[in-house]
């Protein structure tokens, strides 16, 4: 049995690489394309009033950020300087939905006791669960700033602030918060050349798995592969690390579409669930 990745490919090769050593047949196939936005400025802005507040306790009056939502490991990279020290003169929270994204924010040097995560027993790793944490923190007035990605070239009404959910600001406008979006990196989907097209398409009725752990890689497999109905995907199986991309693989066709935390042994329980039958 064949399990695809089709994570981004820096970490698509970290994810198939311990999936081999568990014994899975794993191979990449990254579905999203990551890279840098074309117009900086606003990141530039951003992360000058972050570095503000490392000179004073102030920052500038009342334009301070209370907290900075991360969204991804990716607007870890593309947002934070190496070297950059984490303001605690006015002690700056630092935000992430999950244990990947949380690992690179303390690698990149984020001091522990200002890092609000879900814990990896969590159930799921997702805005919702980060509110949880993070709800008693907010007040009126309380500034958060957003570093996520956007979906391919920037559009002229969107320009710097990214196309992502909108959950988690909603509820911080509702609890009287002011929020800020910086969009840091572009998703797109890939160019595959010819072995990766007759791969996909042969995994579609295989019997291989498909991991996906975004919607947005599973709309980006209809359009690398155009013009397949959705009955072609019957055979299909997938496991999908939340239930809104469980949602998107089933709606494309999917045949078989089981849920899985988005950790390694949860993946390959799962796997191993499909592969039995049970």
């Amino acid at each position: 049995m064949q399990l695809l990745v089709t994570r981004p490919a820096r970490e698509a090769a970290v994810w198939v690489q311990q999936f081999q050593a568990q014994g899975l047949h794993a191979v990449a196939l990254p579905l999203i394309e990551i890279g840098p936005v074309d117009d900086t400025t606003t990141r530039d802005a951003c992360l000058a009033q972050l570095q503000a507040q490392l000179q004073t306790h102030k920052a500038h009056g009342a334009h301070h950020y209370d907290a900075v939502m991360f969204v991804s490991a990716n607007a870890v990279q593309f947002f934070l300087p190496p070297g950059m020290a984490w303001p605690q003169h006015r002690p700056v929270r630092a935000w992430s939905p999950g244990p990947g994204t949380a690992r690179a924010l303390l690698d990149a040097g984020v001091p522990p006791g200002q890092l609000d995560s879900p814990s990896e027993e969590a159930g799921q790793f997702d805005s919702e669960a980060l509110w949880q944490i993070v709800a008693p923190q907010v007040h009126p007035g309380h500034r958060t700033l957003v570093v996520r990605g956007q979906d391919g070239p920037a559009s002229p009404q969107g320009q710097g602030r990214g196309h992502g959910r909108d959950w988690l600001a909603r509820q911080l406008q509702a609890a009287g918060g002011e929020v800020d979006f910086v969009a840091v990196y572009t998703r797109h989907a890939p160019r595959w050349d010819a072995r990766q097209q007759a791969l996909a398409q042969a995994a579609a009725q295989d019997g291989s798995v498909w991991l996906f752990s975004s919607s947005q890689a599973v709309l980006h497999l209809q359009q690398c592969l155009p013009g397949l109905p959705t009955r072609y995907w019957q055979a299909a199986r997938a496991v999908a690390t939340h239930p809104r991309i469980a949602d998107a693989a089933r709606a494309a066709g999917f045949g078989v579409v089981r849920l899985s935390r988005p950790t390694l042994d949860d993946v390959v329980r799962v796997v191993a669930s499909i592969e039995s039958g049970a």
